[in-house]
Formats: structure tokens, sequence, C-alpha cells
């Protein structure tokens, strides 16, 4: 770990602490080595500092709207932690080919289908951009939600600390089962992850895939 990384790393965790409080039992849970894709919901600002800091001194990267490196504080912060810059909307091989390349390299890649934060913590439909980088890969995905800090500006102006709330699933790696991978069958895979994330939630924030039982035809889920 880089002196910048481990500055930043102590830094926000001890902020997150004095602000949040942060339940880090479920991270124990989480491979100490070895590639894999870290599937996670996405709920506001405070979602990638929370997870890369309390993630190390695993190394993990994840991709980050390019727009971000607009705003030259947040640039460095991600820059720090080795993240990268994803142009929604299209097809970004050069972002996807960096990702694999993380994952060669043994690291965590966070990855986010719902592709935008939601706010208010309830899952949006998945994207199945993580199903085309799975598949690439070859690597497990591990499910790992959290919810709590869709109130930290509720509990912020109330002078509270806002419970942070993690959940780790258990590692699978998808197969189409000789399939041919069409925009249906992505879309079905990514779905099929998705609910895996629900699953881990309480009923309030499993959004779109309320009532939806996990399938698990194309998850095949790693012997522990």
């Amino acid at each position: 770990m880089s002196l910048a990384l481990a500055l930043v790393t102590g830094s926000l965790r001890g902020i997150t602490q004095v602000l949040c409080e942060v339940e880090r039992e479920e991270l124990e849970k989480i491979p100490a080595r070895g590639p894999l894709i870290l599937v996670t919901n996405h709920i506001n600002f405070l979602d990638a500092p929370l997870v890369f800091s309390h993630l190390q001194p695993r190394p993990v990267t994840g991709f980050a709207k390019a727009e971000t490196w607009d705003n030259p504080w947040m640039a460095a912060l991600f820059n720090v932690f080795g993240a990268i810059p994803l142009h929604r909307g299209e097809a970004d091989m050069q972002a996807i080919h960096q990702g694999l390349h993380a994952l060669e390299q043994g690291k965590i890649l966070a990855i986010t289908p719902e592709g935008t934060r939601s706010g208010h913590g309830r899952l949006q439909q998945g994207h199945p951009g993580v199903v085309l980088l799975a598949l690439k890969a070859e690597v497990p995905l591990l499910p790992f939600v959290f919810w709590g800090n869709e109130l930290f500006h509720t509990n912020f102006r109330r002078l509270r600390r806002t419970p942070f709330h993690f959940k780790v699933g258990m590692p699978f790696r998808l197969d189409p089962g000789g399939a041919r991978v069409t925009r249906e069958l992505r879309q079905a895979m990514t779905d099929e992850i998705m609910c895996q994330l629900a699953a881990l939630l309480p009923p309030a924030y499993r959004g779109v895939y309320a009532g939806r039982e996990p399938q698990t035809q194309y998850v095949h889920f790693l012997n522990p």
C-alpha cells in the first residue's frame, strides 16, 4: 500500500467512524486473496469512501463515472484509490480493459450494476455490463450490499451518527450453459445477480426486485 493510499484510507476510516456506526463483522467473509468482482448496490456519495477504505489492505478498485474527474478534489481522491473512469451510455472498451487488467493483478473490482445512485436505497434495475465483464474475466462474483447511509443527511442535521450496515453473500460464477449470450440472456443473468443482492437486503430496500425469488439458472455457487 502506498503512503498516499495509507494516509487517505486512515483519514477516511477516522472520519466515517465519527459520522457513522460502521458494522465491520461481515467484511471478514470477503476472501483475503484472489481476483473478485464485488457486485454492490449504489445509494449515495458515501458508498465509495466507506467501502474502499474499509476493504483495505486488500487491493481494490472500481468504476466511477468519468464526470467525477471534473472535480479536482474528487479526481485526486479517486486517483489515489485507483478508480477507473467510465463513460456511461457507451461501450467504454478502455474502462473494460482496465477492469480486466485489475482482475488479472488479483484485485477486487467493485461494480454497481444499477449504474447510478438511488438516493433512497431501494434497488433499481440492473444493467448487463457486469455480465460481459464477468464472462470475459472468468472470476468469481461476490454479492455485497449496504444500507443505512441514505439517512446520512437527516442524521447529520440532527447531529446523530448514521448506522451503516454491510451484508456479504456467497461467491458464485456465471455460466450461460452453452447458450448464445444474447442481449436478452445478458439481462436475465443480470436479474439473477440483482436478485442475489435483493435477498441480502431488508425487504424495504429490495426495490424493483421485491417479491422476486432468486433464480440460479445461470448463477453457480462456489464451495466455501
